[in-house]
C-alpha cells in the first residue's frame, strides 16, 4: 500500500471515513493505482473544490461570562499567596482559578475555626465596643480638669479656678481635635 486508506485520511483531515467515502466517489480524492488515498495530492483538490462557505469551523468553546470583580478576586487570592496572577484583561486560567478557588476555602476554614476558639469577634460588636471605649474616655478627659486643677492650682500657686479654665480650655480643643478623626474601617 503506498498511500494512506479512508481511516487514516479521514483522522488526518478530521472528517469521517463517511464523508470521505463521498468525496472519494465524487473524485474529488486523488486515488493511487492500489486504492489508496495521496494524502497531498488529495488536500490540494479537496481545497480547490470545496466551497469556503462550506467548511467547517472548529466550534466555539462555550465560555460563561465570569463577572471582573471574580477575577479580580482570583487575581487577589493568588498575589496574596505568593503566586502567578494573570496579566490584566488575559483572563484566568482554570488551574489558577481552582488554586484561588482552594486558598480561598482554606482561609474561609482557618477564620471559621478563629470565631469558634474566640480568636475573632464580629465586626460589629468590635466597633461597637471601640465607639463605647472612646466615649468613656472623652467622658474621663472632660471631667479631669475639675479633678486635677485644684491640685496643680496648689503646686504652681494659682488660683484653683483659673486653673481650671485654662485646663478645660484646652481638654476641649483637644477633643475636638480627636472628634475630627475618622478611622477607615475597611
Amino acid at each position: 500500500m503506498q498511500g494512506m486508506s479512508e481511516r487514516q485520511y479521514a483522522a488526518h483531515v478530521g472528517l469521517s471515513r463517511g464523508a470521505i467515502q463521498k468525496a472519494k466517489t465524487a473524485e474529488r480524492l486523488v486515488l493511487y493505482s492500489d486504492g489508496s488515498i495521496n494524502a497531498a495530492a488529495s488536500d490540494a483538490r479537496r481545497a480547490e473544490t470545496t466551497d469556503p462557505s462550506k467548511i467547517r469551523k472548529p466550534p466555539e468553546p462555550k465560555l460563561k461570562p465570569v463577572p471582573e470583580a471574580a477575577v479580580a478576586a482570583v487575581g487577589d487570592t493568588l498575589r496574596e499567596q505568593g503566586l502567578a496572577v494573570p496579566a490584566v484583561g488575559g483572563g484566568t486560567t482554570f488551574l489558577q482559578a481552582k488554586t484561588a478557588n482552594e486558598v480561598l476555602k482554606a482561609q474561609e476554614r482557618r477564620i471559621r475555626l478563629q470565631k469558634l476558639k474566640g480568636e475573632l469577634i464580629e465586626r460589629a460588636r468590635a466597633l461597637s465596643l471601640v465607639f463605647r471605649l472612646a466615649r468613656e474616655m472623652r467622658d474621663a478627659w472632660v471631667i479631669w480638669p475639675a479633678r486635677a486643677a485644684a491640685l496643680m492650682a496648689a503646686d504652681l500657686g494659682v488660683e484653683p479656678a483659673a486653673m481650671q479654665k485654662v485646663l478645660e480650655k484646652h481638654v476641649r480643643a483637644h477633643l475636638d481635635e480627636l472628634a475630627e478623626v475618622r478611622p477607615d474601617f475597611r
